[in-house]
C-alpha cells in the first residue's frame, strides 16, 4: 500500500529542512515528510560552507537576496540563541589593496547604505589599528557579520520538524517522479512508492535533474564550481580578529579568497573557484563521467566558460600551484607563508547557468500544478534559510489557495 503525505520535501540541506520545519509548524495537522539521499543532513553545500552569517553587503537593493539576507541575520541569530548554538559576532573587513579597489570600495559602501547594512569606512591607519597583520589602502568594516556551524543549525531545525510531527527519511534517494491531476507519485530507492499532495524540491546540486524528472521544461543546468580551501597552521589562530575579505570585482560572480574565522577557533583561507568535474566532488581528485557528459553537452557551459576564460585560467593556476594561491592572500596578509597552508576539505557551489550562458545570481524557481522547485538558492542561502523557507511556504499556500493554521 502506498504511503500518502500532504507535503513531501526533497533535500536535507538547510533550505530543505527549514522549509519542511516551517511547513509543518504552519500546518500542524498536515502530514509532512522530508527525504534526503544521504545518511545525514547538511551533507553537501550546507556542510561545506564557511559558516558565515552574512550581513548583506554585496546584493542589489530590493533583490530577493538582499531582502532574505537582512531578515535572515536576525532570524538565524534568534534561532541559535533559542537552541543554545554558539554564534560569534566577529565582524568583517573588506580590504582594498589597489586604487581600483578603493573606487570599488566606495561603490560597495554606498550599496551597504542603501541596503541598510551597518558599516564604517576605514583609512589605512584605522585598518592597521584594527588588524595589525593586514595591509591595505582602506577597508569597509561590517559590524553585523557573524559565524556559526550551519550543520548544527540544520540539525536543530530537523529536531523542531520531527517534534512537530514531521517525518524525516535518510538514505532515501528519489529515483522517479510522476505528476497526476491529484498528486505526485514519488519512487524512492528504486522500489518504494509514495504519494504527495504537493512536492517541494530543494535539491541543490541535483536541482536541474529534479525538474527534468518531473517533466518540466528546463532552461538551466547546474554547473559545479569547486571552492578549494586551506586551513592556517594553529600558530596563526589569533592572526586576525575579524573575517578578512578582498574587495570583489563586480564583473565576477565570486568574492575572492578570504580569511575566515571558524566557530571552532581555526582560520580557513579560501575559497578559489575552479571548474568542477563532479557535482559532489570534495576530494583531491574528482571526476564523474555522467556529470561531465551532461556539462559538456550543455551549450550554456561553453558560453559561460568562454566569457570568464581568463578568470578561469587564473583560478586553475591557483588550484594547481599553492604559491599562486598564496600570492592572492599575501596581497592583504603578507605574514602568511607557504607552509602555513594546511589541507582543508573543499566545497562545491551549485551554480545555475541559463542556456545562453548567463549565471543566475538571484533565486530561481520552477513550478508545476503540484510541485515547486528551488532551482537556484545562491549565497547567502544558509544565512537566509529561515526567510527562504517562509517564502516557499507562502508560495505553496498561495498556489493551493490555503492559509496557515498556526504561526511559525
Amino acid at each position: 500500500m502506498e504511503k500518502t503525505y500532504d507535503y513531501v520535501v526533497i533535500g536535507g540541506g538547510i533550505v530543505g529542512v527549514s522549509t519542511a520545519w516551517q511547513l509543518q509548524a504552519r500546518h500542524p495537522s498536515a502530514k509532512v515528510a522530508l527525504f534526503e539521499k544521504e545518511s545525514q543532513l547538511a551533507y553537501h553545500q550546507t556542510g561545506h560552507n564557511s559558516g558565515v552569517i552574512h550581513a548583506g553587503v554585496y546584493y542589489p537593493p530590493q533583490s530577493l537576496k538582499a531582502e532574505f539576507c537582512k531578515r535572515g541575520v536576525e532570524a538565524t541569530i534568534d534561532f541559535c540563541r533559542q537552541h543554545q548554538i554558539d554564534v560569534e559576532n566577529c565582524g568583517k573587513l573588506l580590504v582594498a589593496t589597489t586604487e581600483v579597489e578603493v573606487e570599488r570600495m566606495h561603490d560597495l559602501y554606498a550599496r551597504c547604505q542603501r541596503n541598510g547594512v551597518e558599516v564604517e569606512l576605514l583609512d589605512r591607519d584605522a585598518l592597521c589599528q584594527r588588524e595589525p597583520n593586514i595591509q591595505g589602502l582602506g577597508a569597509i568594516a561590517v559590524k553585523t557579520t557573524s559565524i556559526v556551524d550551519y550543520t548544527q543549525v540544520t540539525r536543530a531545525m530537523a529536531e523542531e520538524f520531527c517534534q512537530a510531527g514531521g517525518e524525516l527519511h535518510l538514505n532515501a534517494t528519489v529515483s522517479e517522479l510522476k505528476e497526476t491531476t491529484e498528486n505526485v507519485k514519488i519512487e524512492v530507492n528504486g522500489s518504494d512508492t509514495i504519494q504527495a499532495r504537493f512536492l517541494i524540491a530543494c535539491s541543490g546540486l541535483a536541482a536541474d535533474r529534479m525538474t527534468k524528472m518531473m517533466g518540466l521544461e528546463t532552461h538551466f543546468q547546474i554547473i559545479p564550481y569547486r571552492g578549494e580551501y586551506y586551513r592556517l597552521a594553529v600558530k596563526h589562530n589569533q592572526l586576525v580578529k575579524h573575517l578578512i575579505y578582498p574587495i570583489p570585482d563586480p564583473e565576477l560572480p565570486f568574492l575572492g579568497i578570504h580569511l575566515t574565522r571558524m566557530i571552532d577557533g581555526s582560520i580557513t583561507v579560501g575559497p578559489n573557484a575552479v571548474q568542477g568535474f563532479k557535482r559532489e566532488g570534495y576530494d583531491r581528485v574528482n571526476f564523474s563521467l555522467k556529470d561531465c557528459v551532461e556539462m559538456l553537452l550543455f551549450p550554456g557551459f561553453w558560453k559561460v566558460t568562454l566569457r570568464y576564460f581568463k578568470t578561469g585560467i587564473s583560478e586553475l593556476r591557483s588550484s594547481w600551484f599553492k604559491a599562486s594561491y598564496l600570492k592572492k592572500v599575501n596581497k592583504y596578509c603578507p605574514k602568511i607563508e607557504l607552509e602555513d597552508l594546511e589541507y582543508y576539505p573543499a566545497g562545491v557551489r551549485a551554480q545555475a547557468v541559463l542556456d545562453d550562458g548567463t549565471l543566475v545570481h538571484d533565486f530561481l524557481f520552477a513550478e508545476s500544478e503540484r510541485s515547486l522547485h528551488v532551482c537556484n538558492a545562491p549565497s547567502p542561502a544558509a544565512t537566509s534559510a529561515i526567510p527562504i523557507g517562509e517564502y516557499v511556504c507562502q508560495k505553496v499556500e498561495a498556489k493551493l489557495e490555503i492559509k496557515p493554521t498556526a504561526s511559525k
